[in-house]
């Protein structure tokens, strides 16, 4: 009439009504020891031990895992704290590296008493054969074609083409720039001609003329649009072949192109007497 499950489910609700009756039995007689019986305990204990371990289990888990709960949410927000902290510290750091090379092209400008206009460089031109850049200055900021661009380190090179608010600059290490130069060691004269990315060539100096490695070259202001004196770059290699009048003498520029992010424009195209007596 009733299955084997219903009955043991049964017994056992039985087994554990009865274990209770007797407890509260046990607990209400006095004895003349203060122990309780024997019987009661043997049938008592196992099932107290069970129920005992049966909440101490259940309450480990609930605690273990409010536990875990709490220590995921730390987590989660500690991670946050240091996101936003590691972008607060890259916007500090940014803004350190901004306001170097701000001072120091100001002092540039102060120290030269050039008319210059400050621009950010927001473009390259994609070409592997071109090498120009487009500055954020147009012609509403005096900006016109021809006009010589710098950095404090020396020569990025020349405005050729204007918009309202942007320029185009060709850069000296393009193949089609040239800087009329001279070896500031020993005036020299030379012009020099794009040739890569970290390499130009100063062209055109006499074989019978002394130029060695380490020697400054600098813009003769002769070509009527770089001031005289605005650094170029190092010699790093001069050969002086067996037949010809010039020598071959290789260049490499102070500017680090790959990492222009702001420039110079003069504005005026008057030549200044800028030469290092060093």
């Amino acid at each position: 009439m009733f299955s084997r499950k219903t009955v043991i489910i049964a017994g056992i609700i039985v087994f554990i009504a009865v274990n209770v009756i007797i407890l509260s039995i046990t607990s209400r007689r006095e004895y003349a020891s203060s122990r309780p019986g024997p019987i009661a305990i043997a049938l008592v204990a196992p099932f107290q031990k069970m129920v005992t371990r049966s909440v101490q289990f259940v309450r480990d888990i609930w605690l273990d895992y409010f536990f875990l709960v709490s220590v995921a949410k730390e987590n989660t927000e500690l991670r946050l704290a240091l996101k936003q902290s590691m972008q607060s510290n890259n916007q500090c750091y940014e803004v350190r590296q901004k306001n170097s090379q701000l001072r120091n092209m100001l002092n540039y400008q102060e120290k030269q008493s050039l008319n210059i206009a400050a621009a950010e460089v927001v473009g390259r031109d994609p070409s592997p054969w071109l090498k120009t850049i487009i500055i954020d200055k147009g012609k509403s900021d005096g900006v016109i074609r021809g006009l010589p661009v710098v950095v404090p380190e020396g020569i990025v090179g020349q405005v050729v083409d204007v918009s309202n608010r942007y320029a185009k600059v060709l850069m000296i290490i393009d193949q089609n720039s040239a800087v009329d130069a001279l070896v500031q060691r020993t005036r020299a004269r030379g012009v020099i001609k794009g040739e890569s990315e970290n390499r130009c060539l100063f062209k055109f100096a006499l074989r019978k003329h002394d130029i060695k490695i380490g020697d400054m070259i600098i813009s003769s202001g002769m070509d009527g649009v770089y001031p005289k004196g605005l650094t170029i770059g190092k010699v790093s290699q001069v050969i002086k072949r067996s037949a010809g009048i010039f020598q071959d003498v290789a260049v490499v520029p102070f500017v680090d192109f790959e990492k222009l992010e702001e420039v110079l424009v003069i504005l005026d195209l008057q030549t200044h007497d800028l030469d290092h007596k060093s």
